[in-house]
């Protein structure tokens, strides 16, 4: 099969380093690394630079252009949607556009949101602290090379089987919604109290508080404890994604983080509110997520439901630090002002979870199984 490099397929273009002192409420929404996620792009905390600015054209975006990260989680790639412009690119972003019809622009996606691609572009790059990838090694990075007409039919295959996948990420998104209302109408505000509820500080509810490891682990390509961070947190689980890097057994037994079965964890850094419980796991931690070790007399699925809310979202992002990557301290999750319902309702919540749960167990099978599908195809693929 023909294959050919990707600077030669495409012009490859680097972002501007925007001042964050200048970013502002409305005007070009700035594309930063936080953006680009796994195939998508998300846009939860925008930025804004002044439509007056000068200099500009050269970083401005185009509907439909495919991005990818060059520094932290590096080699995710997403295409911009028009609802996103005007929009400039950032540094440590790159933007591939085409220059040749013979390849496809949603093919050469798909291409690179796979997994294999990853792995490649994370041996590729350079650092300890904080990987980054060369721009020149992704010109030279080689793409399988089919026709033009099996290009089409592979990008069909491919899509027919992502949406299947998006659908039934929107079935889980409206029970996770379904919850979050329920308790909404349960409890009311619980950062207002406005039902009167009494109060605790989560301090006082918990046996401990605390954040994960300060500073670079060694890492170890060949060891088995994955050293997790705020992004492993999703939907209330712990994820192992291919990009996490493991720790050898050394490293995680000096590092020992004292977290006991009943402990939320939070996302405290970059990405504010992410949740999981902990689920006895053999894990790192690193300092961009905090644990709550819940005392065993609490219910942690009413307090989860509590922290999964919309009002202790903002509390978390007004007690943040107010630069480019948001930080919440330990203090402010100390003091945090816990809402205690009488138990009987706090239980009757909690079964309301349990049963939706049930429902989404069923959905989230289908989703793992049309994953599998779909990973299983891009290796038949792509390698």
């Amino acid at each position: 099969m023909e294959k050919m490099k990707i600077g030669d397929v495409c012009n490859i273009l680097n972002g501007f380093a925007f001042k964050s002192e200048n970013y502002m409420d409305l005007g070009i929404r700035i594309i930063r690394i936080a953006n680009v996620q796994k195939g998508f792009i998300e846009d939860t905390m925008p930025v804004f630079y002044p439509i007056t600015s000068e200099g500009l054209d050269k970083y401005m975006l185009e509907e439909g252009d495919l991005l990818i990260s060059l520094t932290g989680n590096v080699g995710r790639v997403a295409l911009l949607e028009k609802k996103m412009l005007p929009a400039a690119l950032n540094q440590r972003v790159a933007c591939l556009r085409l220059k040749t019809d013979k390849i496809s622009k949603r093919y050469l996606f798909h291409i690179l949101n796979s997994n294999y691609f990853e792995q490649q572009c994370i041996q590729s790059s350079k650092g300890v602290a904080q990987k980054n990838m060369s721009t020149e090694w992704l010109k030279e990075y080689e793409i399988p090379l089919y026709p033009i007409e099996q290009q089409a039919e592979i990008i069909s295959v491919l899509d027919k089987i992502g949406l299947i996948m998006a659908d039934r990420a929107k079935e889980l998104k409206k029970l996770n919604d379904l919850i979050k209302a329920r308790f909404a109408e349960m409890f009311g505000n619980p950062v207002n109290n406005d039902r009167g509820w009494e109060c605790k500080l989560l301090n006082d509810i918990c046996d401990g508080i605390g954040d994960g490891l300060h500073g670079t682990p060694e890492y170890d390509d060949n060891g088995g404890y994955p050293f997790i961070n705020g992004n492993n947190l999703i939907d209330g689980e712990i994820v192992i994604t291919p990009a996490t890097k493991m720790v050898s057994e050394e490293t995680y037994k000096k590092h020992l983080i004292d977290i006991s079965p009943n402990a939320i964890l939070i996302s405290i850094n970059g990405t504010l509110g992410k949740l999981a419980f902990y689920n006895g796991e053999q894990v790192m931690l690193g300092k961009s997520a905090c644990y709550c070790n819940l005392k065993s007399s609490v219910n942690k699925v009413f307090v989860y439901g509590v922290m999964k809310s919309d009002a202790f979202a903002e509390f978390l992002d007004n007690s943040s630090t107010k630069s480019t990557i948001k930080n919440v301290g330990l203090k402010a999750i100390r003091e945090y002002k816990l809402i205690l319902p009488p138990t009987k309702l706090q239980e009757q919540f909690a079964a309301f979870v349990k049963q939706t749960e049930k429902s989404k167990v069923v959905i989230q099978k289908s989703f793992d199984e049309m994953q599998l599908l779909f990973d299983s195809l891009m290796q038949k693929y792509f390698g």
